[in-house]
């Protein structure tokens, strides 16, 4: 019997003592890979890791029919000797040492499927031969010569290593065979192969024992001729060989961590590299104890099946093994975790002199803007670093020189919406003379930190439509570059506008605020220019509405009472449009209406449009785009007037901001105006009821005006009932937050929170409410 008693499996430490006696690698080293990547597809495991009990593990026919595929590759390879032979006039003796080979068929099937696995760099080069050769015939003959020499002293030590390695499998196969067929006991089987791979290391010993079992498998028909009887017992066998494999892997996978960035004063790695001779020595007895099954099943068949008491071992010790391969995991991961730390430390380091070098040029006074821009965007003079969104050709940095350059910094997700209104904004002056007396270039600067091919392509879409220029490649920025718009200009994903006039000096660090909200028309966008702008600025209609709605605008020349509302509950819109026309009926005033939807919730606001032009209750904004800039202008508005340092209870403009975007978070609301004079914006039911009690304050309008009665008994409605809760939402990616806040209702210091939002049709979280 091949059951050794007289060791237990616990006694690691007496069983591994046998076999680090044997270990002394030495020698060429060897890539056990391509044997590896070769053991599934021969042991009929499909790719790796693909254990489903269906898929039979030993093969139906010998290995040589498994192997017929491998003939084109075969096919292929011999022309490609034949190839290099003529093209270098080099005899390289491989088709000799294939010949002599030959006199085993079925290693030969082998062989050259590992030789095409071996020699694919020489194929790659092979393929570009004709062409490296016309180019260099008339140009350095003796390079080429040097070529040739290189392709044959590579070619013939890595046959002359396969073909050592595959008589060591070889012989490693009829030692597994023959011991197996004499009743060696487990253990000394086990010793004897590691004696047979003394030189090799430890995870190539695995891989040339488990290509010599996967040899053997295909002399085998087990499973064929015993059929269903032995299925448990070959599914039991399926799930050790597999786990020895994901084991065989991972030891490899510990001898390729790079000596660079972890060494043995690592914990985590030198606790693996001390147990990898255990792992080694219970993967190898665990292909021992599956090819003594192998031949019991042969030569006993259903009678071992139902009597053999020693069944229990493959169980017991794939059991082992996953625990050897769950520790070893868990360790890997310690190793990787601590090299991509090394490697980050290494990289910040790396960028300490060129960040530094940024941030001492950006105080430093300039005759122009050249430098800063070379430094920051692209440093070699020989790239053209810039795309021309107008002609869509490339362009050197010097077309930027002098002139005041607005550096639109972004992630890749940069909106639609954000897009085409900075567009519209661009082009505007650039119809009038406002270009000539004001002269702006707006420059895309993407921050992508790993670059895929996906992100190319979205890249690519999104620079395309573009009139304005961008850097003609994602990465051309540097790292330091990235490090420094980040953490000096505190770039966070989302969309800033950086503001550097013709000396290269920083203007402002982030403009887009003051671009949402007036435009080109707060060129130079210093913050002198912002203070000015707020002080021409009063609470009226226009302010909300600019640049948004024209026919809006039309209304207010014509002083008509406007009431803008907005919200997605459509029950509270139905009954507030339908009072809303009724009471401007009876007073005879000329009322129109207009729906701008929310902030947030596109798909509701989406619903709600439709439902709105449907049933004709008013107008509305029809393009999604148009409502995201109505309250994109409105936030940029409050972030504007908290980074000029105003305070709520001594500025009424930015009370009343503030109130209106209190409204949208809190549901329906509506702002009523004449004109540009806004009269009331109120929470939504209040509003509502003030129109449906019409009766209780009509007599009113003659004395009072519609104007003051309707002003009169909406505050006394409000007076009447606490407002609900106030709430702001400021975006973690949007720049400055203020560490508090008083509320626009009652004064009262407002209370922070943290809140993780998502709004699905979104796609992506939106902003963190504070």
């Amino acid at each position: 019997m091949y059951q050794d008693r007289s060791l237990k499996m616990s006694d690691d430490k007496v069983l591994v003592s046998h076999i680090l006696g044997t270990h002394n690698p030495h020698g060429q080293e060897v890539d056990a890979k391509p044997f590896l990547r070769l053991l599934p597809k021969i042991l009929s495991l499909g790719p790796r890791g693909d254990l489903s009990t269906d898929t039979p593990l030993i093969p139906d026919a010998p290995l040589h029919e498994k192997l017929q595929n491998a003939k084109k590759d075969v096919a292929l390879l011999e022309t490609l000797l034949t190839t290099i032979h003529q093209t270098t006039n080099k005899d390289f003796q491989l088709d000799k040492k294939l010949k002599i080979a030959k006199k085993d068929a079925d290693l030969l099937e082998t062989q050259l499927y590992t030789v095409n696995q071996f020699t694919d760099k020489d194929v790659d080069f092979l393929k570009n031969l004709p062409s490296m050769i016309d180019q260099t015939t008339n140009k350095d003959a003796t390079l080429l010569e040097r070529q040739f020499n290189m392709i044959d002293q590579t070619a013939t030590k890595e046959v002359a290593l396969l073909a050592r390695l595959l008589y060591t499998i070889d012989q490693t196969a009829k030692k597994l065979a023959y011991m197996a067929s004499s009743g060696t006991k487990a253990h000394l089987t086990t010793v004897t192969i590691f004696n047979m791979l003394a030189i090799y290391k430890w995870g190539v010993k695995l891989v040339l024992t488990l290509f010599a079992f996967a040899w053997n498998y295909g002399q085998f028909d087990a499973q064929t001729e015993h059929g269903a009887p032995l299925k448990p017992q070959f599914n039991i066998l399926k799930d050790l060989i597999g786990t020895a494999l994901e084991v065989t892997h991972c030891v490899i996978e510990f001898n390729e961590l790079p000596s660079k960035y972890i060494t043995l004063e690592v914990p985590a790695l030198s606790s693996a590299m001390a147990q990898i001779p255990s792992a080694a020595y219970w993967t190898v007895r665990s292909i021992v104890v599956c090819t003594y099954q192998i031949v019991s099943f042969n030569s006993k068949g259903y009678e071992f099946a139902l009597s053999t008491t020693e069944a229990w071992e493959p169980s017991t010790l794939a059991l082992k093994l996953k625990i050897i391969l769950e520790d070893l995991r868990k360790k890997m991961k310690d190793c990787i975790q601590y090299i991509e730390e090394r490697k980050h430390v290494e990289s910040d380091q790396m960028l300490v002199k060129p960040y530094q070098m940024l941030v001492k040029l950006f105080t430093m006074i300039h005759i122009d803007n050249i430098k800063v821009l070379k430094a920051l965007i692209c440093p070699r003079d020989d790239v053209l670093a810039l795309v021309d969104g107008t002609t869509k050709k490339r362009v050197n940095l010097d077309v930027l020189r002098r002139k005041n350059v607005l550096l639109l910094i972004s992630s890749l997700d940069i909106t639609q919406d954000e897009l085409l209104v900075l567009e519209y904004i661009y082009n505007e002056p650039r119809l009038h003379e406002m270009r000539l007396q004001n002269p702006y270039e707006i420059v895309w600067i993407p921050i992508v930190d790993q670059l895929t091919d996906v992100k190319q392509r979205h890249f690519e879409v999104l620079q395309t439509p573009m009139t304005w220029y961008s850097v003609y490649h994602p990465s051309i920025i540097s790292k330091a570059s990235v490090k420094f718009i980040r953490e000096e200009w505190h770039f966070k994903n989302k969309p800033i506008l950086v503001v550097l006039d013709l000396q290269g000096r920083v203007v402002s660090p982030n403009a887009i605020h003051m671009m949402w909200i007036w435009g080109s028309h707060a060129f130079p966008f210093t913050t002198l220019r912002e203070e000015a702008l707020w002080r021409e600025e009063a609470w009226r209609l226009e302010l909300l509405v600019d640049g948004t709605d024209a026919t809006i605008l039309n209304w207010i020349k014509e002083r008509k009472y406007i009431f803008m509302y907005g919200g997605d509950d459509m029950e509270w819109i139905r009954k507030f449009t339908k009072e809303a026309k009724a009471v401007a009926a009876a007073a005879r005033i000329p009322l129109e209406m207009v729906y701008v939807g929310k902030a947030t919730k596109k798909e509701q606001v989406k619903q709600v449009r439709a439902n709105i032009a449907r049933e004709k209750l008013s107008t509305c904004w029809q393009d999604p785009t148009t409502i995201w800039f109505f309250w994109t202008r409105l936030e940029s508005m409050l972030f504007s007037k908290i980074q000029l340092g105003k305070d709520v209870e001594h500025d009424l403009m930015m009370q009343q901001i503030e109130r209106v975007l209190s409204f949208d978070r809190e549901g329906t609301w509506a702002v009523l105006s004449r004109g540009s004079s806004v009269l009331a914006k109120e929470h939504g039911n209040i509003l509502w009821s003030a129109l449906f009690e019409y009766d209780q304050w009509k007599k009113n309008v003659p004395l009072q005006g519609f104007d003051a009665a309707f002003q009169n008994y909406v505050a006394s409605l409000r007076g009447n009932s606490p407002p609900p809760c106030c709430r702001f939402e400021f975006s973690h990616y949007d720049g400055k937050i203020p560490e508090n806040m008083k509320c626009p209702e009652c004064h009262h210091c407002m209370e922070k929170y943290t809140t993780f939002l998502c709004c699905h049709d979104e796609g992506i979280v939106q902003a963190y409410l504070h």
